[in-house]
């Protein structure tokens, strides 16, 4: 069995504005750099394997929070928003556009963005990759990703409200065997202040 602790990169000026960034490379804010940069990996997570989404505020992450350089995974990249990235969700509600916005609670995994991915198109991206695992990690990557890693692990479908919640500064600890992802014990892990 692998053990797999999934850390949401941290906030981004897009992040403050309720701006959509799905697979937009958007760098950390100077005060995620500074919270992030007081943190790190909890006891025992700290030899694992680290590895990060291509796009900066992950790498970033990973950097501050681990004291070296990820392992950069393509399959880590966040879910593409298409046409929606840069734009906030509460004025897409309000928008009479094809298809119509909804709140990721209502996508179910087949649903998807105009010119975008769906959460189906996320699993089809994952799992070969976790496939490639031999060791216990860190993956530090997106809040889509940790929704569809999450749900595969909680038999969550994507339709109705979900049996947890991504925060930041913290490691959602998953077990990964012979294909099959579950909830870890602890199933959740705060990062640490540093000294």
């Amino acid at each position: 069995m692998i053990r797999l602790g999934l850390l949401r990169h941290g906030h981004t000026e897009w992040n403050r504005a309720g701006r959509i960034q799905g697979a937009s490379d958007i760098p950390l804010d100077p005060e995620a750099r500074a919270q992030l940069a007081a943190q790190r990996l909890p006891a025992g997570w700290d030899a694992a394997t680290l590895y990060a989404s291509p796009l900066q505020r992950a790498v970033e992450t990973a950097q501050l929070v681990a004291d070296r350089t990820p392992q950069i995974a393509p399959a880590l990249r966040e879910m593409s928003w298409g046409d929606w990235e840069g734009q906030r969700g509460a004025e897409l509600l309000e928008a009479a556009t094809t298809p119509r916005y909804r709140h990721i609670e209502d996508w179910g995994w087949d649903y998807r963005p105009p010119a975008g991915e769906s959460p189906a198109d996320l699993r089809a991206r994952l799992l070969p990759w976790l496939e490639t695992l031999t060791e216990d990690a860190v993956l530090v990557t997106h809040i889509g990703v940790m929704r569809v890693l999450l749900a595969l692990a909680h038999g969550w479908d994507f339709s109705g409200a979900a049996p947890f919640a991504v925060k930041r500064n913290r490691l959602f600890v998953l077990d990964y065997e012979a294909g099959v992802l579950r909830p870890g014990t602890p199933p959740v892990v705060r990062l640490e202040a540093r000294g």
